[in-house]
């Protein structure tokens, strides 16, 4: 009985339901029946393509040579790519309805990246390599690999980066936050990130989309790479592709919590302390330092004791 009444109630109220789809604009909301990127798949790709960069990293459960893990983990990561990336294609051009236009553009995209791994997997290395130079509690490569946080979210970002650069809709920004939930770590796929580029720990850190960072730069937990101020244009609307967030040249370090805001340069072989909030470009060669906060420190007396 108790069924009967909820698909009563449900057919009653369904058709009025249906109608806020026809009244909402697209982008808001609903595709109708036209199928978005699966944010499953996404974290998928993810896992393929670390093993594509570093397999044996996750396991294998039976012994076949580099080439065969290789390819089998490329193949898988290629093709939930290529789905994807065809799914947000269709979606950003659902007026041209031409979709061999869209496999050929998305086949395209999904060539090039391929053609790019090596050079990517180069500079992962050097990522992956600072985390290990740079950390003493680091006992070894394959402890960085394995357990650092920051190896995931820079891998992930520098595909990231590319298919960025490559126009593609939806995917990238997927792909950071599939990531963010799993380390902590908010890199905006548009932001410029060198080589020799490592966060330690991690926790926290958000890098702004128009960011630009040189080589051989680290950042601890906490820091944020971010904007002052939205700029506007007449009609009050915010302004697109501008920069906004800081450039960080070759060799910074940014201890943790700090915060640096704004189209502002910080000059390279500087050193920011720790909760520095900064809104000012800094020369090269400076050290940042904030005020050592004044400490009180009074007796605790046993209970029930006025002081």
């Amino acid at each position: 009985y108790f069924s009967f009444i909820m698909r009563y109630s449900s057919l009653q109220f369904l058709d009025s339901y249906l109608e806020s789809f026809d009244r909402t604009r697209r982008f808001a909301f609903g595709r109708g029946m036209k199928g978005l990127p699966s944010m499953r798949d996404i974290e998928r790709m993810e896992e393929e393509f670390i093993n594509v960069f570093f397999p044996g990293h996750a396991g294998i459960k039976d012994r076949v040579s580099l080439r065969q893990t290789v390819a089998i983990h490329l193949d898988d990561a290629t093709n939930l790519l290529y789905n994807s990336v065809l799914l947000a294609l269709e979606y950003e051009n659902e007026e041209e309805n031409n979709e061999r236009l869209q496999e050929l553009r998305t086949r395209d995209i999904v060539d090039k990246l391929c053609m790019s791994l090596p050079t990517i997997r180069q500079i992962i290395k050097l990522d992956a390599e600072a985390g290990f130079n740079g950390d003493p509690a680091a006992k070894g490569i394959h402890e960085v690999i394995l357990c650092y946080p920051a190896v995931r979210a820079i891998l992930m970002h520098r595909i990231a980066n590319f298919l960025f650069k490559e126009n593609v809709p939806l995917i990238p920004r997927m792909m950071n936050e599939a990531v963010h939930a799993k380390t902590g770590i908010d890199i905006h796929p548009g932001a410029t990130i060198g080589e020799s580029f490592f966060i330690d720990h991690g926790t926290g850190v958000v890098i702004g989309e128009t960011t630009i960072i040189g080589n051989k730069v680290k950042l601890y937990q906490g820091v944020t790479l971010g904007a002052l101020s939205f700029p506007k244009n007449a009609c009050g609307m915010f302004l697109k592709d501008i920069k906004r967030h800081p450039t960080i040249e070759d060799r910074v370090t940014i201890y943790a919590n700090s915060t640096i805001l704004g189209d502002i340069v910080i000059g390279e072989n500087s050193t920011i302390a720790s909760n520095a909030w900064i809104k000012t470009s800094i020369p090269p060669n400076s050290r940042v330092m904030t005020a050592i906060p004044e400490i009180t420190i009074k007796e605790k007396l046993p209970k029930g004791i006025q002081s």
